[in-house]
């Protein structure tokens, strides 16, 4: 029985020390297994992650009034901005938790702006703290270059060359983070039989598309659905969780597996997670991958926990991540037509 996800060291794939290819063998193990790998000795910057840490927590600290200033609804097509508790959705229940999005910082004279597309805009930064738009602008192009190393080498690992996924995938990738605030909770004394929907900070769901990068706190509380039940995933200083998402599942026919997580924060204290998703270009169609070892999902790939399977689809990666999206802010969904 697997109780843990591997820690992986990835500090060859900046030194170039020769030792990408095992650095490649590891990844693939972790993502034929869980889906979920935690990285170490990445190169993003300590500094930077406790600056962003700390000026999220006192904007978090805000009053509701202050923060609804850049409200979600303010941010048009874009999708930007901040939700409060309970705003966001997963399978059609709230989730216990706030938060704000961002993306990739683009101006009106960017032609994805120009051509209005979904999810592509500038983002909504508060006037307080001042310092979280430096923190989530610089977060945004190490996250992406990080987001990029590692696909190279999930690349290698499936026996393509290294670029592969940047020259095919993501050359413009579709860059989204989120900084959520999960508040304690305590959930024994909300319900004598455990859990209940409506009490998760974020339900059971999986990730859309290829990679996840996510940076959380001290408090712990990520679960995930391995083979055999579901593990728990410990906070480790200074390390990213990382796992893949339905596209890569998709075009890997079924080899890696996107994983169902969730969130309960029972710590007696709020949680804060970064999540950063390295996706497709937008346009990008997710046609099955030039590799051996792909095959026609099996019964345990196909039984997800929202009924439908991923290789069914067919599509650009933007209509698959806009029909997403629209279940989560259903009073949103207007933005998009």
């Amino acid at each position: 029985m697997v109780s843990s996800i591997p820690v992986i060291d990835i500090s060859a794939l900046r030194s170039g020390d020769g030792a990408i290819d095992a650095v490649a063998v590891a990844l693939d193990s972790a993502c034929r297994d869980t889906g979920f790998f935690c990285i170490v000795r990445h190169g993003v910057s300590c500094d930077l992650m406790a600056s962003l840490d700390r000026s999220a927590r006192t904007f978090f600290a805000l009053p509701d009034a202050a923060k609804a200033a850049v409200a979600m609804q303010h941010g048009g097509r874009a999708w930007r901005g901040w939700f409060p508790l309970g705003g966001e959705m997963t399978n059609g229940v709230p989730d216990r938790k706030e938060g704000i999005y961002f993306g990739e910082e683009l101006g009106a004279d960017d032609k994805r702006v120009a051509d209005a597309t979904p999810l592509h805009g500038a983002n909504l930064f508060p006037a307080q703290p001042a310092e979280l738009r430096n923190a989530v602008l610089a977060w945004l192009e190490a996250l992406t270059d990080l987001g990029h190393l590692v696909l190279g080498a999930i690349g290698v690992g499936l026996g393509l060359p290294r670029d592969w996924f940047r020259s095919n995938l993501t050359a413009d990738p579709t860059i989204l983070f989120r900084i959520f605030r999960y508040p304690p909770h305590d959930i024994a004394a909300s319900s004598p039989l455990g859990i209940e929907a409506g009490e998760w900070g974020v339900a059971e769901h999986t990730d859309y598309g290829l990679l996840t990068l996510l940076l959380q706190d001290d408090r712990g509380g990520l679960q995930v659905h391995g083979r055999d039940g579901w593990i728990d995933v410990p906070p480790i200083d200074g390390s990213f969780v990382c796992n893949i998402g339905d596209m890569l599942e998709r075009i890997t026919g079924g080899r890696y597996r996107s994983t169902p997580h969730r969130v309960r924060n029972t710590s007696g204290g709020e949680r804060l997670s970064f999540p950063f998703f390295f996706d497709p270009s937008w346009h990008a169609l997710i046609d099955p991958l030039p590799i051996d070892g792909g095959s026609q999902p099996d019964a345990e790939t196909r039984a997800r926990w929202d009924g439908r399977s991923v290789f069914d689809f067919e599509g650009t990666y933007g209509e698959y991540l806009t029909a997403k999206v629209a279940k989560v802010f259903p009073a949103l969904v207007s933005t998009l037509d």
